[in-house]
């Protein structure tokens, strides 16, 4: 598919693009099936709108107005960034006779501004301040789509779903909460055919980014967590923070209570051994002096035995990831990984750790096709050489530095290969 939207060379007639869209979409709605040249991200949107209800002829409905609306607004954590939102689009809207419009996480949208003559016409199906445009009322659409698949997207002309709003064009992104990576809605603009470029979607991207960053500066203090707290993210020596001391540990010490804190149920001298030791010859002995000591450094109490076990919950960085990442908060997940789990070390268990949440992240990166995210795992140092990332990124931002980092992985990798093959081993 050489062209960003459908099947069509690039330059081709607007017009024409809508006409092949339309012809696909009138197949989906008799046969069910989705004909190419549908893109993916439209083709699984259809069916989601399908699965759901969605007629064609459908239109919005408007779920708050009048005060209702006026207080819900000012309540969203979006208010908050309204004034930076509008400094960075309005001019663009106007302008262009384009509408801002910012829904919510269930789709509703709460602010629609822009071109007068825009909004007029877009009234008429319902593109206003407290209507649903969810992708399960509505179909597919830029802002219900960013928030139901949690990444920016552009939906151009036929691709919607419902006909009335096939003659508009559309590009949104999701919006976080900095702290917990949830979605907290999408900001979107929508417009006629001088949107259907893929620098639109770049922009509003980079609007949604840029309120993410302005909520985390307004965001309050984090109240301290009463209780133990670990970090080994990115440490060969983990950092405990207890009663207010702050202790370094050693590289065992680590391991121990990065296990311990994971299994609260408590883990047998025989079950820390096999986890941490290599070697299965070494004695129970070793392991019970490593305990005893890091018993006296944590002082009394926080250390049981029978079995080994911590009797205070130690909130560690690895659950932070973990527990953001199982929620589906990628975005605030990737902001908790500061770097590999104890990266020195051989201990079996912390191995399997490590592996697990690394893979964990980067797959759910890699899925969410966020490039600014890719980027930030790509250029760090424990992804620099991660082939996969690179070539999620560059399949999204192409740049010439992206494009020369990946064909030197890729002929780095095919060296051994080459090697291998000339040599017969």
């Amino acid at each position: 598919m050489t062209d960003p939207w459908v099947a069509l060379e690039p330059g081709a007639d607007p017009a024409e693009r809508v006409r092949v869209l339309r012809r696909a979409h009138e197949t989906f709605a008799v046969a069910g099936t989705v004909p190419q040249p549908v893109r993916s991200v439209v083709a699984d949107s259809w069916r989601r709108s399908a699965r759901a209800g969605v007629g064609p002829e459908g239109t919005a409905r408007v779920e708050l107005t009048d005060g209702d609306l006026g207080v819900y607004r000012a309540e969203h954590p979006l208010a908050r960034v309204m004034p930076l939102i509008r400094e960075l689009v309005g001019t663009f809207a106007v302008d262009g006779a384009h509408l801002l419009a910012v829904c919510d996480a269930q789709g509703r949208l709460l602010w629609v501004e822009g071109d007068p003559a825009t909004r007029r016409k877009a009234g008429r199906m319902n593109f206003v301040p407290g209507a649903r445009w969810s992708e399960s009322a509505v179909g597919t659409n830029a802002p219900g789509t960013a928030v139901a698949v949690d990444r920016p997207v552009q939906v151009f002309a036929a691709e919607h779903f419902i006909r009335r709003v096939q003659p508009w064009t559309c590009a949104a992104a999701p919006v976080h909460d900095p702290r917990t990576g949830r979605v907290l809605g999408a900001v979107d603009i929508t417009g006629g055919d001088g949107l259907a470029h893929p620098h639109s979607l770049g922009f509003v991207q980079a609007v949604a980014r840029a309120a993410e960053s302005q909520l985390a500066l307004l965001a309050p203090e984090q109240t301290p967590v009463d209780g133990p707290e670990l970090m080994a993210l990115g440490r060969d020596e983990a950092q405990l923070c207890v009663d207010g001391r702050k202790m370094r540990l050693s590289r065992r010490h680590s391991e121990i209570l990065v296990l311990l804190a994971r299994h609260p149920e408590g883990l047998t001298g025989d079950e820390l051994l096999c986890a941490l030791y290599e070697d299965e010859s070494v004695p129970p002995v070793t392991l019970r002096a490593e305990l005893a000591r890091l018993r006296r450094l944590l002082g009394p109490g926080l250390l049981a035995s029978r079995p080994y076990r911590l009797t205070l919950p130690v909130e560690s960085d690895v659950a932070i990831v973990e527990r953001r990442l199982e929620g589906g908060a990628v975005t605030g997940a990737a902001s908790a990984y500061t770097g590999p789990l104890l990266p020195g070390s051989q201990a079996p268990a912390v191995v399997r750790l490590r592996t697990r949440l690394a893979d964990g992240l980067r797959t759910a990166l890699i899925a969410r096709r966020d490039p600014d995210l890719l980027a930030d795992w790509a250029h760090a140092p424990w992804g620099e050489d991660d082939l996969d990332v690179w070539r999620a990124l560059a399949a999204i931002r192409p740049t010439a530095p992206v494009r020369s980092r990946l064909d030197a992985l890729e002929s780095e990798l095919a060296a051994p290969a080459a090697w291998s093959h000339r040599t017969g081993r």
